[in-house]
């Protein structure tokens, strides 16, 4: 459309102001031939090329220098078949890089100043000529800026897609993150509750027609643990939940910490693992994830005391305070350490698969699938930066250890 436009519009400016009538409004037009179909058909030429400017703007601009070039060398009136050219011309600046760009301007100077000294003379000054050649420059400078413009938006958009990427793979690694963190809890959480449970159920089944009064006791205690497992499962898993009702909030509780050990030993009691806490040190405020780590910890050792150190077993948690150290231990005396050789105390990570086994002896099998709690505690340890030992304490039974550096005794 624009190179009909255009086409249209020099044609009829190149038949309706010839030489004749430029003469009569007082236009200098020595050697400046008149209209002919031959100097028609040259503006066709050089206008034509606008058409496909964007598709090949390189090729098409010099498609029509050479008519433009021809039409100013033979004398001809050029009607405004120059702005093809600019038009030409800023398309290779705005759609083609640095050193096309620059070519194609070097071609147009070099066309324009040819037709200019190879024209009639008195047909324009060279001040007229300078300020087309200003103009050139100025059309040029324009393209490259759109261009420049564009390449920038195109930076800005790919910046904001790389943003984008990365943050949906922060987003997974989180997500991740957060269901390891889930699994560990549900762990400890459904390995403690759980093992108590079943203390309870197989004294209940003993003393079932001895003493009914007893099992009713060890029964009611089975329904307390059972309640209290749902409902820490069911603070941990809370956050899981969405509510799309205005108002909604999902059932979120603390979590546990140190100052629940006397609780958790007390349920230790009641399951018939005697057990003993003992605090040193003066008690001082611990950051959140260093409290729920040691809790874990306790309530794990204490688990799997209860399920293998055997019956009569006892077992003491000791919590020692330093001013810059977190000191948390489980020691039981069960039958861990049963006759023939047994594995030195760990505190370096071992290969997955072989869980309490690692650290708790041959005489001791995982309570869950291999793995997972031995893991999940030097996980919780050296995600504060702890060390960890588990292992067979020389005199028999077992003991699981922790220490956690306290920043300015925090």
């Amino acid at each position: 459309m624009l190179a009909g436009v255009v086409a249209g519009a020099s044609v009829a400016l190149f038949v309706l102001y010839g030489p004749d009538r430029l003469q009569a409004e007082g236009v200098p037009v020595e050697g400046m031939r008149p209209p002919d179909p031959f100097g028609a058909l040259l503006l066709v030429l050089a206008c034509a090329p606008l058409a496909v400017r964007r598709r090949w703007p390189l090729a098409a601009l010099c498609a029509g220098l050479v008519p433009e070039t021809l039409l100013n060398a033979m004398g001809y009136g050029t009607g405004v078949s120059s702005l093809s050219g600019m038009v030409l011309l800023y398309s290779v600046a705005s759609y083609r890089g640095l050193a096309i760009s620059l070519v194609a301007l070097v071609l147009t100077l070099i066309a324009f100043v040819t037709g200019a000294a190879g024209g009639p003379a008195g047909v324009a000054s060279w001040n007229e000529y300078v300020v087309v050649a200003v103009v050139m420059v100025a059309v040029w400078g324009a393209g490259r800026s759109l261009r420049l413009r564009r390449a920038y938006l195109e930076e800005l958009r790919d910046r904001a897609a790389r943003l984008e990427r990365a943050h949906a793979a922060d987003t997974r690694a989180a997500r991740a993150e957060e269901r390891s963190r889930i699994a560990r809890e549900l762990h400890d959480v459904v390995a403690h509750h759980v093992s108590v449970m079943t203390v309870q159920a197989a004294a209940a089944r003993r003393v079932l027609a001895a003493d009914p009064d007893l099992a009713r006791e060890a029964l009611s205690a089975i329904e307390h643990t059972g309640r209290l497992a749902m409902a820490e499962m069911r603070n941990i898993v809370g956050v899981l939940r969405t509510d799309s009702r205005p108002g909604a909030r999902a059932e979120l509780g603390p979590q546990p910490g140190m100052r629940d050990l006397p609780a958790l030993v007390e349920q230790m009691r009641e399951a018939g693992l005697a057990t003993r806490l003992r605090v040193e040190g003066e008690p001082v405020s611990l950051p959140a994830g260093v409290d729920l780590a040691a809790y874990r910890l306790v309530q794990e050792g204490l688990t799997n005391s209860l399920r293998h150190a055997g019956a009569g077993a006892k077992a003491v948690v000791t919590v020692r305070h330093e001013p810059h150290e977190l000191d948390v231990r489980v020691e039981d005396d069960g039958r861990g350490t049963a006759p023939g050789p047994q594995p030195t105390p760990q505190s370096t990570p071992q290969p997955a698969g072989h869980g309490w086994a690692d650290g708790w002896g041959a005489a001791r099998e995982p309570a869950l699938p291999p793995g997972h709690g031995l893991l999940g505690i030097r996980e919780r340890v050296a995600l504060y930066g702890g060390i960890l030992n588990i292992g067979p304490l020389p005199g028999g039974g077992f003991e699981v250890r922790a220490r956690f550096p306290l920043k300015d005794g925090q």
